[in-house]
Formats: structure tokens, C-alpha cells, sequence
């Protein structure tokens, strides 16, 4: 990929958008945000004098700034429509996550514009899933397609929600698009919650919170454990943790346990390299993740000074910069992003109806 700052637009004028301009002020050598399409003239000049990026009312305009390719980032049920709108313009996408709101919707999405690709290779339609590239994630994941446990058997993940933990549990054991069995209770207890974000609410009343417990069957020897309780982000009394089980060994959040030998069981620790500490003056940043002294994950972008979630975005859009320069593979497919909110609906729709949910193959396993 040539030195130039990847330069994107996008559709839609929200938090999340705010989020990506506020990446790219940060990292102005490797990202570049061409505009932003707005829904009004005074949402358009609040862009502008708060983000210091071009506003625009329709995508034609947005597309004279020439980006490279373009964020969808609007509410659900919009986003099918600003994806088939830029796809009839044969521009590059990476749609916010979901890419529709429901199984109908996706279905429909996917029969619309998910066998148009690029010239260079991939569908036209990527998805805005960041989570596989936090570094604790990326360094398990590497670890797992190392072999280091064995054969991956089952995830259990209890940190975020629906299609993002989906998204985790699949590619850490490597599920494809094959049918699953979701089994999904969900249960009230009472629960402070400090935090939110809006901030502190000096308030530590329990109030009724919701835990979703999901079991996914994937076949073959392979499930995943799905545990969330509402506000689990924020709330600092909920902690999050993930356990990757194989055939030979386990993960557990920065732990692997393993043979050395047929009698020796061994453990040892994903270790984060984080500055900023103490006399250290190097910023406050992670720098690595390694493992019995190989570095399993590294920060690409040292000097940002810039949190584990957003490195994992920015991680994301220099792929898909990479992507639409034919200098690497697709970020995250369309496909994927179905199958995994796919996944998601089935557990609601198994906790709601207090029974087994089965997924079909659907058109986009076939792609």
C-alpha cells in the first residue's frame, strides 16, 4: 500500500461517525477523512466546525472528494438503502454493524448487492467488525491458529453483545456459515449500575438488570457459550472474560494452560508491554502483546496514544485501505456480518420464545 493517508468518506453524522473522524485526527500520515454526508444544513455546520472535515447533504457530492471508499455509518434500518445507494455507484463500502436489522432484512440486503465485487477481488460490501482485532482478541485468536491448544472446541465469551460476541466466538473456533442450534435463557436480577455513557450516576440503587445466557451448537465437537448482562460495557461491577478451549490445552482471558511433556501441565501469561507507568515516559499506551517471549500482537500506530478498542478501528480501516488498493485481503465481508447477526437474532428469538432456534444455510454460505 503507497504512503498516502487512506482517505474515506462518510454517510451519516452520529457518534460513531465522530468516531472515525476522531481516529483520523489522530493518525492524520495514515487516515483522511474526505466528508461526511449530513442530514440537514445545520447538522452540516456543526460537522464542520466540530470534526474540521467537509459536509455534504447527498453521497453525489460526497463522492466528488474522491474517497476510497465509504463508511455507512446510519441507523439500522437506514443502512440497507445507503448500501444499495453506493453500491449502484460501484463504491467501496464498509457498513456499520449491523448491515440490516433483521434475518429478513439481511436476506434481502445480500440478494441485493452481495454478489457485486470489485475489480480488485471481494465483495463491494464490507463490515465495520472491529472486534477480532482488539489486541487481547487478535493475540488469542493467534495463538489458536498456531495449534497452541489443540483443535478449538468451544469459546466462552461474556464481554460484549450479540453480533460482536458472535463474531468472536465464530472466528476463534473458525465456524463458517454452517447451521447452528441456539439455546438462549434470559434472567432479571437486581443490579447497581454506576456507570453509563453518560457518565457517573453517583447512584447505586439496584435496579433490574437482564443477563442472556445462549449455548450455540455449530456440530463437529464445537459450541459457544454466550453470556451477557445489559450495560455489561460500562458497568465496572460486571467484569468481561473469554475462555477458548482446544484439544490439547485452554485460554483463559491471558492465561493458556498446555503440555510441556505427557506428565508436565504448564501455564503461561499473555503479557501486554503497556508504558506510562511509574518513571516510565514513553506515553501511555499498550506497545504488545507476547507470549513465552514471542510477540503475538503488536501496536502498529505507537505514538497515538490510543486505547485497545480504537486500535482495533484503526487496525480495521488500514485493512480496508489495503483492501481497496489491492494490497490485501477483504476487512470483513458482507457475508460474515449476515451470519453473525444472523446468529444474534436467533439467540433473542430463542430467549424470547424459551426454545431451541435452528439456522438454515443461507444464500450468502455459497458466496
Amino acid at each position: 500500500m503507497s504512503q498516502a493517508p487512506i482517505r474515506f468518506g462518510m454517510v451519516g453524522s452520529g457518534w460513531r461517525s465522530e468516531f472515525f473522524a476522531r481516529l483520523a485526527r489522530a493518525l492524520p500520515g495514515r487516515l483522511e477523512v474526505s466528508g461526511v454526508v449530513t442530514r440537514s444544513a445545520a447538522r452540516a455546520a456543526q460537522v464542520e466546525a466540530g470534526w474540521g472535515v467537509p459536509a455534504f447533504r447527498s453521497i453525489g457530492e460526497l463522492r466528488g472528494t474522491r474517497p476510497e471508499f465509504v463508511i455507512a455509518s446510519v441507523p439500522w434500518q437506514i443502512t440497507p438503502e445507503v448500501v444499495r445507494d453506493l453500491v449502484e455507484q460501484r463504491v467501496p463500502i464498509l457498513a456499520e454493524t449491523p448491515p440490516a436489522p433483521d434475518a429478513e432484512g439481511l436476506r434481502a440486503l445480500w440478494a441485493a448487492v452481495g454478489g457485486v465485487t470489485r475489480p480488485g477481488g471481494g465483495g463491494l460490501v464490507q463490515v465495520a467488525e472491529q472486534y477480532t482485532l482488539m489486541p487481547g482478541h487478535a493475540a488469542r485468536i493467534a495463538l489458536v491458529r498456531e495449534g497452541v491448544i489443540g483443535r478449538p472446541t468451544s469459546v466462552q465469551v461474556s464481554s460484549t453483545h450479540m453480533y460482536h460476541a458472535m463474531s468472536l466466538i465464530r472466528h476463534t473456533l473458525g465456524v463458517g456459515f454452517e447451521p447452528t442450534t441456539v439455546t438462549a435463557q434470559a434472567f432479571i436480577a437486581p443490579l447497581a449500575d454506576p456507570l453509563s455513557p453518560r457518565g457517573w450516576s453517583d447512584d447505586l440503587t439496584p435496579r433490574d438488570a437482564t443477563t442472556t445466557l445462549a449455548f450455540l451448537d455449530f456440530g463437529e465437537a464445537r459450541t459457544g457459550l454466550y453470556d451477557f448482562t445489559d450495560n455489561q460495557w460500562w458497568n465496572p461491577l460486571r467484569a468481561r472474560r473469554i475462555v477458548v478451549r482446544g484439544s490439547l490445552g485452554e485460554i483463559v482471558d491471558d492465561t493458556v494452560v498446555r503440555m510441556a511433556d505427557p506428565r508436565t501441565p504448564v501455564e503461561s501469561p499473555l503479557v501486554r508491554r503497556r508504558t506510562g507507568t511509574d518513571l516510565n515516559l514513553e506515553g501511555s499506551e499498550v506497545h504488545h502483546i507476547s507470549f513465552d517471549g514471542q510477540v503475538v500482537w503488536r501496536n502498529d500506530h505507537l505514538g497515538a496514544s490510543l486505547s485497545e478498542d480504537d486500535l482495533a478501528v484503526v487496525d480495521l480501516l488500514c485493512r480496508t485501505g489495503a483492501w481497496v488498493r489491492d494490497s490485501g485481503p477483504e476487512p470483513y465481508p458482507l457475508a460474515d456480518g449476515c451470519q453473525d447477526h444472523l446468529l444474534a437474532l436467533a439467540v433473542e428469538e430463542s430467549a424470547r420464545t424459551h426454545a431451541p432456534v435452528t439456522t438454515a444455510l443461507e444464500a450468502w454460505a455459497t458466496r
